[in-house]
């Protein structure tokens, strides 16, 4: 069963993506692949000027399955995970993320590499991983992209989320909605759909070619980065295991 469904809008100007992966959407590498080869479909339609991407339910995603962050499936989870990423940072479409309730981890990854984020006003969006004994890979490329150095630090060394206000003043989010979704339409439909779809294709790729190249770059010294060290380690599984049986970690600190 799939868990993307597919909606084409404006004659095919506009595709809407929306995952349905029950409570929470959580981002299994299933799910990854399914997402990619969603997007690489609706690419491949001439017309089309904009893809939105979003989530049914009341949250976008509380992020990437925590069990197959673990061994052996770890390695398979991120490489899934991080093409996925990875198209979307080369998306020749623009794609916005239509954000709602909680946004975290893997979830959070996803919007920032889109294009544009629109969120929801109780919207919440952080990074917990360090609060597993782990770190997010993407989000340490990704968010001081967007952020900046300093303000990404907060949010990747805390683990604290912050809500949509503080996102915007962040720049973290582009706009606040209270239907994230239908703006993400509007907004694609006043500003994109009346361009050549091929002119926009064209600046959509100049202007993401060297951002993009450098962030897959440093994203795959990071996922090395974290199955040297943050996967094998015993603080690690224990956060991630502690989290799972819902009790409190007894980290080792070593």
């Amino acid at each position: 069963m799939n868990d993307v469904r597919r909606e084409m809008i404006g004659g095919g100007a506009i595709a809407r993506l929306t995952i349905e992966a029950g409570k929470g959407n959580i981002l299994t590498a299933k799910l990854a692949r399914e997402l990619r080869d969603e997007l690489a479909e609706v690419a491949a339609q001439p017309r089309l000027r904009a893809i939105v991407l979003s989530a049914a339910g009341k949250h976008f995603s509380f992020g990437a399955s925590v069990e197959e962050h673990l061994p052996p499936r770890v390695a398979g989870m991120l490489g899934d995970f991080h093409a996925l990423l990875r198209a979307l940072l080369g998306s020749p479409i623009p794609v916005i993320a239509a954000v709602r309730g909680s946004s975290l981890g893997g979830g959070l990854e996803l919007a920032l590499a889109c294009n544009r984020i629109i969120a929801a006003p109780g919207a919440q969006l952080g990074q917990p991983e360090v609060k597993l004994a782990v770190f997010a890979p993407a989000a340490s490329v990704l968010l001081p992209a967007r952020i900046g150095q300093s303000a990404a630090e907060d949010l990747l060394l805390t683990g604290r989320p912050v809500g949509a206000e503080e996102a915007l003043q962040l720049g973290l989010v582009d706009e606040i909605a209270d239907d994230p979704d239908a703006r993400a339409v509007q907004w694609a439909e006043e500003y994109l759909a009346p361009l050549s779809a091929d002119a926009l294709r064209l600046a959509c790729r100049a202007a993401r070619t060297h951002y993009a190249a450098d962030l897959t770059a440093r994203l795959q010294e990071l996922e090395d980065l974290y199955l040297r060290e943050a996967a094998p380690s015993a603080d690690g599984r224990e956060g991630l295991t502690a989290f799972l049986e819902k009790r409190a970690p007894r980290y080792c600190h070593a």
